[in-house]
């Protein structure tokens, strides 16, 4: 009876599961999810970084040195332009007023005679010179002894106070103009031959959350930097609320249209640690799965854009590849 007993336990073992666990999930085929890659038309923009600048930077000073008597806008000041900034010593500028009159005087009185016969035209002419050349001296002086704003924007700068000597160190004042500012965006040389004049873009700046404001690419530059193989943009914005602020930190999105790119789930990308290498595993017809590397684009919401290395229309895996490699079976999930 033991004998038989003893048998009849050997066929049970014989003929049911296999003892060994891991034997068992070695025989069982791998369940896998797939989507297929497809055709799409993708966004081709790309953000850079910038420094918001003025349009325009004027340094307000007079062309020889001199006392300032008055100082009539501070720092932070918003100015028009043709406004009175700051006043010089008007002693010269009186005097040359005084000869421009002698002058505008003398010559009517002698045009009189000249047109009467009194005087030849070389006197008449050589007085009309003396107040052309009087009324020159004091148009110039008159210029850098009344120092106006010859943009509108804000004071940046004072570097004197009322009663200084200047001399002709630092400027007077700095007005900046900032509606508008200006941008100069520093552009892949691959992207050459897709900005052009007149293209809009969009920024933020991470001073002001939440806002973006919209510029205008006005000039490109002809020359390409070395270094870093990027060319400038200047982007213009309107910047009618003076928000933005020279010196602020700025990301400038350049949109440079779409194209048609396969896409694949990112769920299906694997990124190789080390080499930044990316691959994805194709089902075969047979249930076969085929590792190939791809070159991938930008990655938008859950999908990446394959640049080569996949062709649309392909399956691909998208979970259940972890412990895959090229040549084994897989069963679909449905």
């Amino acid at each position: 009876m033991a004998c038989c007993a003893l048998l009849s336990a050997c066929g049970q073992q014989k003929s049911g599961a296999p003892a060994d666990p891991m034997m068992a999930m070695a025989d069982k085929t791998p369940v896998v999810s797939v989507a297929p890659a497809v055709l799409q038309q993708v966004s081709q923009d790309a953000v850079y970084s910038a420094s918001v600048q003025a349009n325009v930077v004027n340094n307000i000073a007079p062309q020889a040195g001199g006392r300032i008597q008055k100082l009539n806008v501070e720092v932070g000041d918003f100015v028009a332009a043709g406004q009175i900034l700051a006043e010089m010593d008007r002693i010269q500028l009186d005097q040359a007023a005084l000869r421009l009159k002698n002058d505008e005087t003398e010559l009517a009185r002698v045009k009189q005679l000249f047109e009467e016969g009194g005087v030849s035209q070389s006197d008449y002419e050589q007085l009309e010179l003396a107040f052309k050349v009087s009324k020159s001296s004091y148009e110039n002086l008159q210029e850098n002894t009344i120092l106006r704003a010859p943009v509108s924007g804000v004071v940046s700068a004072r570097n004197y106070d009322r009663g200084d000597l200047y001399a002709m160190a630092q400027p007077i004042y700095t007005v900046q103009q900032i509606t508008p500012v200006k941008l100069l965006v520093p552009i892949s040389e691959a992207d050459y031959t897709r900005v052009k004049r007149g293209d809009k873009v969009s920024l933020t700046a991470d001073a002001l959350p939440g806002k973006t404001y919209t510029g205008t690419i006005v000039r490109l530059y002809p020359t390409m930097d070395p270094a870093t193989h990027t060319f400038n943009a200047e982007v213009r914005v309107a910047n009618d609320k003076r928000e933005l602020r020279p010196g602020m930190y700025a990301r400038v999105t350049v949109d440079f249209g779409a194209r048609e790119r396969v896409v694949v789930p990112d769920a299906a990308v694997i990124r190789q640690q080390g080499s930044g290498q990316r691959s994805v595993f194709v089902l075969n017809a047979d249930n076969t799965v085929t590792i190939k590397v791809v070159e991938a684009g930008r990655h938008f919401g859950s999908q990446y854009e394959i640049l080569s290395g996949l062709e649309a229309g392909e399956q691909v895996l998208t979970g259940g590849f972890s412990s895959l490699k090229s040549g084994d079976k897989v069963e679909v999930k449905r």
